[in-house]
C-alpha cells in the first residue's frame, strides 16, 4: 500500500513539475527572443567580461556593467541606427515609385522599335506592360515597406525587448558559471550529455554569429559602400539586403549580380564592371578567407542543413531565426548522434 502511495506521489509530482514549467514558459513566451539574445551575447562576450573582471580584481558587478555598456555602444546602437536608415530609405523609395511611372522605353532604349511590332502581333503594348510592372512594383514595395515600418513602428515593444535582454544579460554575465552548474545539477540527464549539449550550443552559436553574421555584416557594409560610390539609388537598403542574402548559402551575389547586369544592359559599362570586380574579388572572397578562420570544421553544418534550418528559422522566429535555426538543427543532430551512440552500442552488445 505504501509502495503504491509513493508511486502515485511521484507521478503527481512529475505532472505538477511539467504543468508549472509549461505555465512558466507561457508567462515568458513574449520575451523569449530577448532572453535568447541575452544568452547569445553572453556566449560571445563572456571572455571579454572575464578579462575585465580580472583587471578590476574580481569586481563582478562593475565588470558586468562595463561589458554591458560596451555591448550597448558596439552592438545595439549601430543596429538601431542602421534600422532607422533602412526605414527612411525604404519610405523614400516607395515615395519615388508612387510619383514616377516605370518606363520600359528607358530600359529598352532603341530596341523598342524592334520589340513593339512583335508585341503588337500578340496584342500586347509597351504601355500595358509598363502599367502591370508599375502596379506590381508599387504593391511589392508597399508590402515590404509596411513590413519594415511595422517592425520598427512598434517602438515600445522593441524597447521593452531590448531592456529585458540587457537586464537578463547582466546576470548571465555575472552569474553565468553558477547558472550553468545549477542546470547541470538539477536537470534529469547524465552530466556528460548535458555538458555535450551545452558545448554544442555554445560552439554553433559562436560559429553562426562570428562566422556567418559577422561575415554577412562585412559583406553588406562593403556592398553598401560600393553601391554608394557607384551611385546606386537606395545604397543603404541594398546593403542591408546583402546582409540578409549573405547569411544564406547563395550569398550576396543575388543582390549585386542583377544590379551589375542592369548597369551593363543600360550601357553604364564602367559601373557594371566595377560592381562585378569588387563583388567577385573582394566581397565574394570574404567567405573563403574569413569563414575557415572563424568557423571550425567541428561546428560547421552541411550547406543544405544551413539553408533549410535558416529558412525554417526565419519563418518561425523572424530575423532571429538566422541564429536559432542552425542552433536547433545542430542540437537535433547532436541528440540523434547521442541516441545512436548509446542505444546502438547497447543493441550491438545484446546481439553478441
Amino acid at each position: 500500500m505504501n509502495l503504491n502511495k509513493e508511486y502515485l506521489s511521484q507521478r503527481l509530482f512529475l505532472i505538477l513539475v511539467f504543468l508549472v514549467s509549461f505555465i512558466f514558459l507561457g508567462l515568458i513566451k513574449e520575451f523569449s527572443l530577448g532572453i535568447f539574445w541575452a544568452i547569445v551575447l553572453n556566449i560571445l562576450f563572456t571572455d571579454t567580461h572575464r578579462a575585465i573582471r580580472i583587471i578590476l580584481k574580481g569586481k563582478s558587478n562593475f565588470a558586468a556593467g562595463l561589458t554591458l555598456l560596451g555591448i550597448l555602444l558596439a552592438v545595439i546602437l549601430p543596429i538601431a541606427l542602421l534600422s532607422a536608415a533602412v526605414t527612411n530609405e525604404t519610405i523614400q523609395i516607395i515615395d519615388d515609385l508612387q510619383r514616377d511611372k516605370f518606363s520600359l522605353r528607358e530600359v529598352f532604349g532603341g530596341l523598342q522599335l524592334w520589340i513593339s511590332p512583335h508585341l503588337a502581333k500578340l496584342g500586347i503594348t509597351l504601355e500595358s506592360i509598363e502599367e502591370t510592372i508599375s502596379n506590381a512594383a508599387l504593391e511589392g514595395s508597399g508590402s515590404i515597406g509596411k513590413s519594415i515600418i511595422g517592425v520598427t513602428s512598434n517602438i515600445f515593444n522593441s524597447i521593452l525587448q531590448i531592456a529585458i535582454m540587457l537586464y537578463v544579460l547582466f546576470f548571465f554575465l555575472r552569474d553565468g558559471r553558477e547558472i550553468r552548474r545549477l542546470i547541470v545539477k538539477n536537470f534529469p540527464l547524465i552530466d556528460s550529455i548535458e555538458h555535450r549539449l551545452f558545448n554544442r550550443f555554445t560552439n554553433v552559436t559562436k560559429a553562426t554569429v562570428k562566422g556567418s553574421l559577422l561575415i554577412a555584416i562585412l559583406q553588406g557594409v562593403l556592398g553598401g559602400l560600393l553601391f554608394l560610390i557607384v551611385g546606386v539609388k537606395g545604397a543603404i537598403l541594398w546593403g542591408a539586403l546583402m546582409i540578409l542574402a549573405s547569411l544564406l548559402p547563395v550569398g550576396g551575389v543575388i543582390i549585386w549580380g542583377p544590379i551589375a547586369a542592369i548597369y551593363l544592359y543600360q550601357g553604364h559599362y564602367m559601373q557594371g564592371i566595377v560592381i562585378i570586380l569588387v563583388g567577385a574579388l573582394l566581397i565574394g572572397l570574404l567567405d573563403n578567407v574569413l569563414r575557415p578562420r572563424l568557423v571550425g570544421n567541428d561546428t560547421k553544418l552541411p550547406d543544405y542543413i544551413i539553408l533549410i534550418s535558416t529558412l525554417g528559422g526565419i519563418s518561425w522566429f523572424g530575423l532571429s531565426g538566422f541564429v536559432l535555426g542552425p542552433v536547433i538543427a545542430a542540437l537535433f543532430i547532436t541528440c540523434w548522434q547521442i541516441v545512436g551512440e548509446t542505444y546502438g552500442r547497447e543493441g550491438k552488445s545484446n546481439t553478441v
